[in-house]
């Protein structure tokens, strides 16, 4: 399995470089996240997915339980939380699953978890899911910086 999307993170770097506070904290579309709480999920996700592909490494068809973002999103602490720290968490994240992944044989792709809503998920699945993640966000976070730039 070619591992090295999994780094991606640059992508996520591009897409707030360069924005003061108040456009990080900045809601330009109403009803969606700010960018903050974007970064912010992504970084919660990494450590979910993180134990996820652990815990299927470990144990026979381990529980994966459903995390609703909204709640995490809600923690008081959440607009205090510093964006270059949630980057490189994120970073830091994937290279250690990376090193993880590079070791394992072929048929490890193959192992289960039980998802507490999707039922059974190959580690595969598990995979598939965190690469797709963080470039699905980017993409919400570009719109708010073109709605924030037709804003000036």
């Amino acid at each position: 399995m070619n591992l090295a999307h999994l780094i991606g993170t640059a992508l996520l770097r591009r897409a707030v470089d360069g924005l003061a506070s108040e456009q990080i904290d900045a809601l330009p579309i109403p009803g969606t996240w700010s960018i903050r709480q974007i970064v912010c999920h992504l970084a919660d996700a990494e450590l979910l997915y993180a134990d996820r592909i652990r815990r299927i490494l470990a144990e026979d068809q381990p529980a994966l339980m459903n995390a609703d973002p909204e709640r995490y999103l809600a923690a008081p602490s959440i607009g205090r939380r510093n964006v270059s720290d949630e980057l490189t968490l994120i970073e830091a994240i994937r290279r250690h699953i990376r090193q993880i992944l590079a070791e394992l044989p072929p048929e490890a792709f193959d192992r289960v978890g039980i998802h507490s809503s999707d039922g059974p998920m190959t580690l595969r699945t598990v995979l598939g899911r965190v690469t797709a993640h963080l470039p699905h966000h980017v993409a919400f976070i570009d719109a708010k910086r073109e709605r924030l730039a037709a804003r000036s």
